[in-house]
């Protein structure tokens, strides 16, 4: 299989727009955590509260996974950064696609959004 190629310039554009969506969804987590603060402190059944630690141990790990992700963004860019100075600034300089990250992030959007969809959910029956 051959690499996709594609200039520098684009890649860190993506790599921005990925950062922030990275941002919102900690944000967003953050969120999320509040509202299970608030629904631990409700009188709700067992096993509602079993419902509520595993939502939280879910957060938890799509936490660490963010971290990961922009983590990993960051080392790519450190390396765009070095191709920057050696001079593929433009767009007739291609190097390899970061097809590896894109699909992560396509990945952990597709996840995430079921998480949210099932959290969401859930705590339309608490109310």
């Amino acid at each position: 299989m051959v690499a996709e190629k594609t200039d520098v310039l684009t890649l860190h554009f993506e790599h921005k727009l990925w950062e922030n969506e990275l941002k919102f969804f900690t944000d967003e987590i953050a969120i999320f955590e509040h509202r299970l603060e608030e629904m631990v402190k409700a009188e709700l059944p067992t096993e509602v509260l079993a419902r509520l630690e595993q939502f939280q141990n879910k957060f938890i790990r799509q936490k660490s996974v963010l971290e990961e992700m922009a983590h990993d963004i960051k080392v790519h860019e450190q390396t765009l950064s070095g191709l920057l100075k050696a001079g593929f600034s433009t767009p007739d300089h291609k190097v390899e696609d970061h097809t590896h990250l894109r699909e992560r992030m396509e990945s952990f959007r597709k996840l995430y959004a079921e998480l949210k969809g099932i959290f969401y959910a859930f705590w339309a029956e608490q109310k």
